[in-house]
């Protein structure tokens, strides 16, 4: 291969390819038995943010007989290039090309990278379609949140992995070497592993009417996917890679604990993660201690996807703060749960400037809050929004969603309400009227597979805009709020994939060849292109999106388990139309959800060190 330095001055941010990043680990390539690329389908800043990617980095890389390299989506510039050199896509550690590899795992975080999957693919020179490869080429295995939904991307893909990366990826590796030096084909591994706990193998399932179904009587009807049963246990990567150029969240991190149980009924993260597993604060101050002083950073962000629920919060912030550091740290939290003890807690953690904070209330009016299960209250913001001001901040930002299940006009109406009163809260605080400001980022309703809303509609775009057109109308006059949203037609193409099948694959390969890439970014987007590959693969993408589903109808996911009962999922779709709330179970009162009898597992809270037994009783 040429040197990548020939490429680096024709490039914008060349350091996004370059690799030998403080932390990096690159092996003797003849040394090691299983070679594994692991690709981020978007660019380097964002996949360096995922801290999934650095769990595994490491998982692997832990391994006498493993490695794992990174790639990322080129940047356009950097794809033209490669194109005009015949410069194959290659990895950041040693630069070999990615087709070198024994197996490609791409993490599926978000349905608008599928473009950008086969353009990786199609610039590593793999063929796209998981038939046409032979046994020279990688085996390409896909994992994260869109894989409880990968259907429409089913014929590219060798082997889907549900559920945690870390628990699944050893015995993968285990198996692949055993197949590999007893003479077996890709084939004889793939059959074996589909008899095992959360690997899909696509290819061994046939799509009948919207329904999976196996294609042999010892491959499972339902594949459940994989969980860590004792986070403490679990890999962590104490070294973890320090990217060259800023990451989207430049930080250290630590995960404080997988999993949520506050129920809310569009959220997919919410429902597939389950049950609660948080670590120990003994564990989580020691991993905090390496990657402060493997790294450098100054910041150490507690991640979860409700880091202020972690039942031993003020314990572990007092463990961070008596550690014995070369510099400064600062403790951040990347979301607050709509309360006064989280405003408390984040001033705790702020030191000099305060720049914003935010929440989440989601729905303008107390009934839409309740039909979606966000128990948080008008008072609670209120309240919330008074204890920023007080304690220093002038700038609060508020994540609501337009196009739930039953909104209406009032509900619209009911978010310039709100953030009135947030304004006028402001106000009372004495927060300078000039410098007073409040953020209001929408984002459009997506149903999404295996939530409470799978079986709802998405609204058409024409209502979409509508509801936006009066949003702006009802903040028009208020100049301390800046108003911002996510485009209704990538929000459409979001609903697509995360309700579709494998008659999507044609519109997707189309959309690919027509030019569509980096369909997350309004500067790439094409709806226009979008819309002739779904005609030419003579495909109605409306059919999928805004078409309600019903309850006996086979969904493209129900062969795929994540845990969760459907009977479960029906019920609470019937409470969010009642208007009826969901307790936390948490709070000790089991909500019947499914997780821990099938699965095996029970939500664990460092608060007891232990698993917690839970009550049964809702009905």
């Amino acid at each position: 291969m040429p040197a990548v330095e020939e490429l680096l001055p024709r490039v914008s941010k060349p350091a996004r390819y370059v690799g030998g990043e403080y932390n990096s680990v690159r092996k003797n390539w003849d040394e090691v038995e299983v070679k594994i690329a692991f690709a981020f389908p978007d660019v380097y800043e964002v996949g360096m943010s995922y801290l999934g990617l650095q769990i595994l980095y490491h998982a692997v890389n832990s391994r006498p007989d493993a490695l794992l390299e990174r790639v990322f989506a080129p940047w356009p510039d950097m794809e033209t290039l490669l194109r005009s050199k015949g410069i194959p896509l290659f990895t950041l550690e040693s630069h070999r090309p990615v087709k070198d590899f024994d197996i490609l795992a791409i993490t599926l975080q978000y349905e608008l990278t599928y473009t950008n999957i086969l353009n990786l693919l199609d610039l590593a020179g793999i063929p796209l379609l998981a038939r046409e490869r032979g046994e020279d080429k990688p085996l390409v295995v896909g994992g994260g949140p869109c894989a409880f939904n990968p259907e429409p991307l089913a014929p590219f893909f060798d082997l889907f992995v549900l559920g945690d990366g870390e628990e699944a990826v050893h015995e993968l590796i285990d198996l692949w070497r055993e197949v590999r030096r007893q003479g077996g084909r890709k084939q004889d591994f793939l059959r074996e592993l589909a008899r095992r706990p959360g690997f899909y193998v696509p290819s061994l399932y046939r799509q009948e009417g919207k329904g999976v179904v196996p294609l042999h009587p010892d491959v499972p009807a339902r594949v459940r996917k994989r969980v860590v049963a004792d986070l403490d246990q679990a890999p962590f990567p104490p070294r973890p890679v320090v990217p060259w150029v800023e990451a989207v969240h430049d930080r250290a991190m630590i995960e404080v604990f997988r999993g949520c149980t506050r129920g809310c009924r569009f959220c997919q993260a919410g429902m597939i993660y389950r049950p609660v597993r948080e670590r120990t604060v003994p564990i989580l101050v020691r991993q905090g201690e390496e990657v402060i002083r493997h790294t450098g950073y100054d910041e150490l962000s507690l991640t979860s996807l409700s880091t202020v629920d972690y039942t031993c919060l003020l314990p572990l912030l007092a463990g961070l703060k008596k550690l014995r550091l070369s510099h400064p740290l600062t403790v951040s939290l990347p979301s607050l749960r709509v309360d006064a003890f989280a405003v408390g807690v984040a001033e705790g953690l702020t030191a000099g400037r305060k720049s914003s904070l935010t929440f989440a209330p989601e729905a303008g009016t107390q009934r839409l809050r309740n039909v979606i299960n966000k128990k948080v209250t008008e008072e609670d913001l209120l309240r919330a929004a008074e204890a920023a001001f007080k304690a220093g901040w002038q700038r609060l930002k508020l994540y609501f969603m337009i196009g739930l299940p039953t909104e209406t006009e009032e509900d619209i109406k009911g978010i310039g309400e709100l953030v009135r009163a947030v304004l006028a809260v402001g106000e009372r605080c004495g927060v300078p009227h000039g410098r007073l400001r409040v953020a209001v980022s929408v984002a459009c309703f997506v149903p999404k597979a295996h939530t409470p809303f799978q079986w709802e509609p998405q609204i058409s775009q024409e209502e979409l805009r509508e509801r936006l057109r009066l949003l702006q109308t009802e903040l028009r006059r208020e100049k301390r709020v800046e108003l911002s949203w996510h485009e209704p037609r990538m929000s459409l193409l979001e609903a697509v994939f995360a309700r579709g099948d494998r008659n999507l694959a044609p519109a997707l390969l189309e959309a690919w060849r027509r030019g569509c890439r980096f369909d997350g970014w309004r500067e790439h987007f094409s709806f226009p292109r979008w819309e002739e590959a779904f005609t030419a693969a003579g495909v109605d993408p409306y059919a999928y999106a805004y078409r309600r589903y019903a309850y006996d109808e086979v969904l493209p996911w129900d062969h795929l388990d994540a845990g969760v009962s459907k009977k479960f999922l029906v019920a609470e779709h019937q409470r969010a139309y009642r208007g009826e709330t969901t307790p936390d179970c948490r709070e000790g009162k089991c909500v019947g959800c499914g997780v821990c009898p099938s699965l095996g597992v029970r939500p664990v809270l460092a608060e007891e060190g232990r698993d917690v037994s839970l009550s049964t009783g809702l009905s």
